[in-house]
């Protein structure tokens, strides 16, 4: 799948202008692309771009040991759009994300990872996953929605949008599980902690008003 130059990595510096923040709430321009019968929608929010694809049915999820989502098969309550905030199962664990109420609060600090390697995959919700893009995966967080992410140990922010589950514990790793957020390699190299693979985080919900 191939994305145009609006989803690679943002090198732009970030300014929260006031068009861009008006009473606490983050302005999303939002805007439509057709090319070749393919709908892509494009959100900006001042210097962040994020691009969002729906995927083909038959691509393969990026977290495959997802076992189920509301009680379905996962391709099935994707196609019904049973993902926003329906529990779903992994390894046998079931996992119940917040309510939109519940999550317009939520505020954490605690270690942040990141994935790029599968491209060519679809997200929890049923998305093109694009690793140069500004996306994350959250195991309670609604989906989709957009959080503010913050290295705190170099102080650099950016803004993600939550599209995916996880990250989950690993065969190799079991304490993987204990991360946050994964997020995509586009938002790691934004936080600049893509060599070293790990970096202490605060994550924040911001509240989105969309304008088209």
């Amino acid at each position: 799948m191939a994305f145009s130059n609006g989803c690679s990595v943002i090198t732009a510096p970030y300014r929260a202008v006031k068009s861009v923040v008006q009473g606490g709430v983050w302005v999303a321009k939002k805007t439509y692309v057709v090319v070749k019968g393919t709908t892509t929608i494009v959100y900006k929010i001042g210097e962040f771009t994020y691009e969002v694809v729906k995927a083909p049915i038959e691509w393969a999820l990026t977290h495959d040991e997802i076992n189920s989502i509301d009680g379905l098969p996962v391709k099935e309550a994707i196609r019904q759009g049973r993902v926003k905030t329906a529990p779903y199962v992994v390894a046998g664990r079931r996992y119940v994300p917040m309510s939109p109420e519940e999550a317009k609060d939520y505020r954490e600090e605690g270690l942040a990872s990141w994935y790029g390697y599968e491209s060519g995959k679809m997200t929890a919700n049923g998305e093109a996953f694009n690793p140069d893009g500004l996306s994350a995966a959250h195991k309670y967080l609604p989906i989709p929605m957009f959080v503010k992410v913050t290295n705190l140990e170099n102080r650099k922010s950016v803004i993600v949008r939550v599209n995916d589950r996880g990250p989950f514990p690993s065969v190799h790793n079991a304490r993987s599980g204990e991360r946050i957020i994964d997020l995509s390699l586009g938002a790691a190299k934004r936080l600049e902690f893509q060599r070293k693979g790990v970096a202490r985080v605060r994550v924040e919900a911001i509240q989105v008003r969309e304008e088209e």
